[in-house]
């Protein structure tokens, strides 16, 4: 069976899809090609896949249920889909909301009514985000604690992501899982994340912009270990129960925060420079530190993250010099 993957061009979107057809699977992938950040990360990312017989790509913005619809129609196979599309960026969203809206909204309506339309949906697996939990002080996040204080339009955004899966599979019997993604870094990589800004900066000789004074913390979660969450789940779909419809929601993190100072000194031996530090206050939209309990998916699918830090940075710095070289 074909499963479709949406923001195939993004960065969990390359990483996954190419998991899916390295596994023998055919994949149909969208991406609208946006220019959020450098679209030739996304074309280079984008021939990784084409070179796999099994991949079709087609340039659709999800917002578009015309063209969207037009683009599916011919894929009568489809069971699977892993939704990957969306506005991402906390920061972008104070500029630009309307983006958010159209994406993360619109579009996800869009593809929860394609799931509703096909003729066996085995399951949705759709992108939510650790940025739910916003002015959340309870360490670590659950997904059992209360997610309705968002501190940004795409956290919120997200949250009603979540709440649109639910109302489906309640109204329809659509198995839905959300995943709540946690600080995602590695190769091929988003150039608008601090890992990559962080290094790019300390390579150019620039000062590193490190907010609220370095006191942060987050729960890097390694790219490998994020395909792995994903595809663990989507083997897994939820089903109805006395408790409720057959929709879940799970962290995919590391478990594991580590201080943002001692993030930029991994970068900075990776790449054996020195940062030009540049303490600021902290960020709107930001929080402080964030933490996942991952118990929950260990539980059901057995997913279990593998990559340190101190693993995981030398590896996306490794490819960073690579790809700055072409």
């Amino acid at each position: 069976m074909t499963i479709l993957v949406t923001g195939a061009a993004g960065f969990i979107g390359m990483h996954v899809a190419e998991a899916l057809l390295g596994a023998g699977r055919r994949v149909v992938g969208i991406d609208n090609m946006n220019d959020y950040y450098e679209v030739g990360l996304k074309e280079a990312r984008l021939a990784r896949l084409t070179d796999y017989e099994n991949f079709t790509f087609h340039k659709v913005d999800i917002a578009d249920r015309a063209a969207f619809a037009a683009a599916l129609e011919v894929y009568t196979d489809i069971t699977e889909v892993v939704h990957l599309a969306a506005q991402a960026g906390v920061r972008h969203s104070l500029t630009h909301p309307f983006d958010y809206a159209d994406a993360n909204v619109t579009g996800f309506l869009t593809i929860l009514e394609y799931c509703r339309s096909l003729r066996k949906l085995d399951h949705l697996v759709y992108a939510s985000s650790s940025s739910v939990y916003g002015a959340n002080n309870e360490l670590p996040y659950s997904v059992s604690q209360a997610t309705d204080r968002p501190v940004s339009l795409y956290a919120a955004t997200k949250k009603a992501n979540e709440l649109m899966a639910y109302s489906y599979a309640h109204l329809y019997g659509l198995p839905l899982t959300g995943l709540r993604f946690f600080t995602v870094y590695g190769p091929w990589g988003r150039p608008d994340m601090a890992y990559w800004l962080f290094t790019d900066k300390i390579v150019k000789g620039e000062p590193v912009q490190i907010y609220n004074h370095g006191d942060m913390m987050r729960d890097f979660t390694y790219i490998d270990d994020v395909v792995s969450g994903v595809l663990s789940v989507l083997a897994h779909p939820p089903v109805e129960t006395a408790a409720g419809p057959a929709h879940r929601v799970y962290n995919i993190g590391n478990n594991k925060p580590e201080k943002l100072l001692d993030f930029v000194a991994v970068i900075e031996k990776s790449l054996g420079l020195e940062a030009q530090r540049e303490l600021l206050p902290m960020q709107p939209g930001d929080v402080k530190e964030t933490f996942a309990d991952i118990d929950p998916i260990r539980r059901d699918v057995g997913y279990e993250p593998v990559t340190s830090l101190k693993e995981g940075l030398p590896k996306f710095v490794e490819w960073y010099q690579d790809y700055s070289k072409d």
